[in-house]
C-alpha cells in the first residue's frame, strides 16, 4: 500500500505497510480499486450526461463512492467488497446510458475505448487489482501527480459535504456534472498541469455551493443557530452519544428516544449541534462529552451508555467498548454493527441496558455563532472596530488530530491579544475551546462558527465584513490560522483560493502529496505559509 492522503501520514512521506488511521493494506488497495472504478462510472456518466442523459442512481452512488475512501470512514473489506461490486453494475448502466443517448443523436454507434478506467471490471482478487491502481501509477511527472492528488482529495472532501446535504433533500444537477467530468480528467493523460489547476479553482467554486446547499437544508430543517451554553457535565439517566457530523441522524435518534429515559450527548463535530432550534427543543439533548475524534480511545471507555457514529472520524475501537458501538450511513468498521436505514431500536435497547450516567453539572460552553447570529450584531461588531475596540480577528480552526505540534493551535489562541476575536469552527475548537477568552463590548472574544462545513458561514461573515468596510476580504484585519487533517480540510481550502483569499497559514505539517513546484506556485499566487512558532506568527500578522 501507499497512501498519504491524511496529515498523520507515516513520516510525513506516506503509510506503506499500514495506516496511521488504522487502514490495512487489503483495505487500502480495496478502496484504491474502488476510485478507479468511480473513474470508469464517472467517465461514461460524463458522456451521456453530455448527450442529455441522466441519471439520479449514479449520480448519488458517486458520492458515495467517494466519501468511502474519505479518511475514517470505511474500514470494512467485505463492505468495500459489495462497493465495488455496485460500482461495476452501475459503470455497465453508465456504459449503456451513453451508447443507447450516442446512437439516438448519431444514428451510429458509440465508439469503443479500448484502455483506463473506461474498460475497468472487478477481477476475482479485487486486492491484487486494487495495488495496480495506487497513486504511484497516477502519472510519470510529480507535479501533474500532485494537481491530480489535489484535485482528487477535494472531489472527496466535497463528496461528503454533498452527501450531507442530499440526506437533507438539497443536491444540484451543476455539481453532479462536475462530479463526474472532475474525476473522469484525473485519469485524462492529455491533460497538463495547468488543466487540473483550473479544475481544482472550479472545485473550490464548486464546493462553496455544496456547502452553501448544506447550510440550506440545515436552516430549513432546524432553524438558524443561535449562540447556546452547552453543559460538558452529565445528568443522570441512561445515555447514548453521537459523534459525526450527520444532523439528520441525530434528529431520527432525538425523536425515537424521547420519553424513554435516555440522555443523547453530542461529541466531536456533533457539538455544534446544541445551537440549532430545531434540535436543542428537545430536552434530552443533555450536553457534550470528550473532544475530537482522537481522543476516543480514551474518552469512550468512560460512557456507560451506547456509542454511535453517523460520519467520518470513527479509528480503531478499543475492546472495552466495541459491544456497545454502532455505526450508521458510510462509516463503518469490521466486526461493529451497522445500523441500516432509521431504526435505532437496537442502540436505545443497548442503552437501555447500561447503567448511564449520575448527574454531575460541569463546564459550560458558547456555541451557535453561525454567520446570521454574527451579522445579526454586525452593527455593534463594526463600530467595535472603528472605535479601536477590535483590532483583529483571527480564524482559528479546522480539524484536530493526533500528531505531534498541534499544541500550537492552543498556545496561539491564548496569546491572542485581548483586543482581538477569534472565530473557529470543526473539531480544532477542541484545542481551545474550554478556556476562557472574556468579552468585548458584551461580544465574546471566542465565537464558534460551527462544524467544518460552516467554512460556509465564516466566509459569509468575512463577506459582509469586507462589503461594510467597502474593501476586499484580503484588506480585512482578518487572519486565518487553520489546521488540517483530511480531505474536506483539503476542499474548503480550494474554497478560499478559488475566493481569492490570501495570506492563509496552514499546520501543523504541509501536506504530501503537494510537490515543491506545486507547493511554490501556491506560495507565490496566494501567499499560502506553512505555521512557525504562535510567538512569531502573530508577530508577522500584527506588526
Amino acid at each position: 500500500m501507499f497512501c498519504h492522503q491524511c496529515e498523520q501520514t507515516a513520516k510525513g512521506i506516506g503509510c506503506d505497510v499500514s495506516g496511521v488511521c488504522g487502514k490495512k493494506p487489503d483495505v487500502a488497495a480495496l478502496q484504491d480499486n474502488l476510485l478507479y472504478g468511480l473513474k470508469g462510472l464517472a467517465f461514461f456518466a460524463d458522456k451521456a450526461r453530455k448527450l442529455g442523459s441522466i441519471d439520479k442512481a449514479i449520480d448519488l452512488f458517486l458520492l458515495e463512492g467517494l466519501f468511502t475512501t474519505v479518511t475514517n470512514v470505511d474500514f470494512d473489506p467485505a463492505r468495500l467488497e459489495v462497493t465495488i461490486t455496485k460500482c461495476a453494475e452501475l459503470k455497465k448502466k453508465a456504459k449503456t446510458l451513453y451508447e443507447t443517448a450516442f446512437k439516438a443523436k448519431n444514428s451510429l454507434d458509440a465508439p469503443q475505448f479500448t484502455n483506463g478506467p473506461a474498460t475497468w471490471v472487478p477481477a476475482a482478487d479485487l486486492v491484487k487489482q486494487g495495488e495496480l491502481y495506487g497513486i504511484k501509477a497516477l502519472h510519470e511527472n510529480q507535479d501533474i501527480s500532485s494537481a491530480i492528488e489535489i484535485l482528487t482529495y477535494g472531489l472527496k472532501g466535497m463528496a461528503a459535504y454533498a452527501d450531507h446535504a442530499q440526506i437533507l433533500g438539497k443536491s444540484d444537477d451543476e455539481v453532479a456534472a462536475f462530479f463526474h467530468r472532475a474525476l473522469a480528467a484525473t485519469a485524462d493523460q492529455t491533460l497538463g498541469l495547468m488543466d487540473y489547476v483550473g479544475l481544482s479553482m472550479e472545485c473550490g467554486t464548486q464546493n462553496l455551493k455544496v456547502m452553501g446547499l448544506l447550510n440550506e437544508g440545515n436552516v430549513e430543517h432546524y432553524g438558524h443557530p443561535v449562540p447556546t451554553k452547552v453543559d460538558l457535565g452529565t445528568k443522570e439517566g441512561k445515555a447514548i452519544l453521537v459523534s459525526g457530523h450527520d444532523l439528520r441522524m441525530l434528529e431520527e435518534l432525538l425523536k425515537q428516544t424521547e420519553g424513554k429515559g435516555i440522555n443523547i450527548y453530542t461529541h466531536g463535530e456533533m457539538l455544534p449541534a446544541h445551537g440549532y432550534p430545531g434540535l436543542k427543543k428537545y430536552a434530552h439533548l443533555a450536553g457534550n462529552f470528550g473532544g475530537a475524534w482522537q481522543d476516543q480511545q480514551k474518552e469512550f471507555p468512560n460512557f456507560p451508555g451506547a456509542i454511535i457514529f453517523n460520519t467520518n472520524c470513527i479509528q480503531r475501537p478499543a475492546d472495552s467498548y466495541t459491544d456497545r458501538l454502532f455505526t450508521w450511513g458510510l462509516v463503518a468498521w469490521p466486526g461493529i454493527k451497522q445500523i441500516d436505514g432509521w431504526d435505532f431500536s437496537a442502540v436505545i435497547d443497548k442503552a437501555l441496558a447500561l447503567p448511564g450516567f449520575p448527574d454531575a453539572p460541569g463546564q459550560q460552553i458558547l456555541v451557535g455563532f453561525g454567520h446570521n447570529a454574527v451579522l445579526g450584531v454586525a452593527d455593534k461588531v463594526i463600530e467595535a472596530v472603528k472605535a479601536g475596540a477590535v483590532k483583529h480577528f483571527f480564524l482559528v480552526g479546522g480539524c484536530d488530530g493526533a500528531k505531534p505540534g498541534r499544541n500550537y493551535y492552543t498556545e496561539f489562541a491564548e496569546r491572542v491579544p485581548k483586543d482581538c476575536i477569534i472565530l473557529t469552527l470543526a473539531c480544532g475548537k477542541y484545542r481551545f475551546n474550554k478556556l476562557e477568552f472574556g468579552d468585548i463590548g458584551g461580544i465574546p472574544r471566542l465565537l464558534d462558527v460551527g462544524q467544518c462545513n460552516d467554512a460556509y458561514s465564516a466566509i459569509q461573515i468575512a463577506s459582509a465584513l469586507a462589503g461594510a468596510f467597502n474593501c476586499g476580504v484580503n484588506d480585512l484585519p482578518l487572519s486565518m490560522i487553520l489546521s488540517w487533517y483530511e480531505q474536506k480540510a483539503v476542499v474548503i481550502l480550494l474554497t478560499l483560493l478559488s475566493l481569492g483569499i490570501k495570506n492563509i497559514k496552514i499546520g501543523p505539517s504541509l501536506p504530501a502529496f503537494v510537490s515543491p513546484n506545486v507547493l511554490n506556485f501556491l506560495v507565490e499566487n496566494f501567499n499560502l505559509t506553512p505555521i512557525s512558532t504562535p510567538e512569531a506568527d502573530l508577530k508577522a500578522i500584527l506588526g
